[in-house]
């Protein structure tokens, strides 16, 4: 059996060096400033976008204070690209964003391939302000654009059989140059119950901050689900499959102990490694408080019903 080599993702909840050095800057000029001057990443991170037409803002959200855009295109989890926070800034360069197509099949009547240009059009998008909480311990609310997710889903009419959804991440190492090392199985593949993926927060996001999505942060096209943990948002999909058993996901592979396959927010259930409880907000400054971690990151009302009756201790 293969045998991956985890890059302990241990080393993403210790400040970078970049942002260590850069604390003189956060201080005296704020944090987005600051980082922009000292880490060389955020000086590469508006590479291959552009703005995309005014959208209206879409349903749910929250109306807390934004990150900061250089927070939140240079400090990143993308392993295709490498595994410290600066590295897709850096790297992601490489991919090539256009012509993108996704696949959309298995357990549905009506398999389709959806061209990403189709999915970009104006009336089919919206904007909405969703937090985004890693596993390590920080948060950032984003202003995303894109579409519901079930919008999507439901045009390929679901067999009845079909319980899970799964989503996979393009598979190229000479575009993803860091899917040549074996840190993780590739392609990265996430899933999710059919509920979940037809959930009105569940969202398909192609851009942010009135942009189309930068390279490092999933462009074309990611998932976001706004009440579980970051590692389910894949990126740079490719394929969406309808499926009757649960997928193998990446990270719940490489690590089951550490990352299940149901990633909700639980500020009760501790990683392996570090606390779950409190959580830094990027962009705040290396001063302010840590914040209490929210049941499902804040989204209970809308979602706790999903997992009613379940142990969610077990099933994390």
């Amino acid at each position: 059996m293969k045998r991956f080599r985890l890059s302990v993702p241990g080393a993403s909840a210790i400040t970078p060096r970049a942002v260590y050095q850069a604390r003189r800057q956060l201080l005296l000029a704020g944090a987005g400033a600051g980082l922009a001057l000292a880490w060389p990443g955020f000086a590469r991170s508006a590479s291959a976008v552009g703005p995309l037409a005014a959208v209206p803002r879409g349903p749910f959200g929250t109306d807390e204070a934004l990150t900061p855009r250089q927070f939140v295109t240079g400090y990143n989890n993308f392993y295709e690209f490498g595994t410290d926070k600066a590295d897709p800034a850096a790297n992601a360069h490489t991919l090539r964003p256009r012509p993108w197509q996704v696949q959309i099949d298995g357990a549905v009547s009506r398999p389709l391939t959806v061209d990403i240009e189709e999915l970009l059009q104006p009336k089919n998008l919206q904007e909405r302000i969703y937090r985004l909480r890693c596993v390590e311990g920080w948060s950032m609310v984003i202003p995303w654009i894109g579409l519901p997710l079930a919008d999507v889903l439901r045009r390929v009419e679901p067999l009845g059989s079909a319980k899970y959804v799964e989503f996979t991440t393009l598979h190229d190492p000479e575009q993803m140059p860091g899917q040549k090392r074996d840190v993780l199985p590739w392609p990265y593949v996430e899933g999710l119950r059919l509920d979940e993926a037809m959930h009105p927060l569940s969202f398909l996001a192609v851009g942010l901050y009135g942009d189309v999505l930068p390279n490092q942060n999933g462009a074309p096209l990611r998932l976001v689900v706004p009440w579980k943990y970051g590692f389910k948002s894949v990126k740079s999909i490719v394929r969406i499959r309808f499926a009757e058993q649960q997928p193998q996901t990446a990270w719940n592979v490489v690590a089951p102990q550490e990352y299940g396959f149901y990633a909700n927010v639980n500020p009760q259930v501790d990683h392996p490694r570090w606390s779950q409880a409190r959580e830094r907000r990027l962009g705040e400054g290396l001063l302010a408080s840590r914040r209490p971690t929210l049941p499902f990151n804040g989204y209970a009302e809308q979602v706790a019903s999903l997992y009613a009756g379940m142990d969610l201790r077990r099933d994390f």
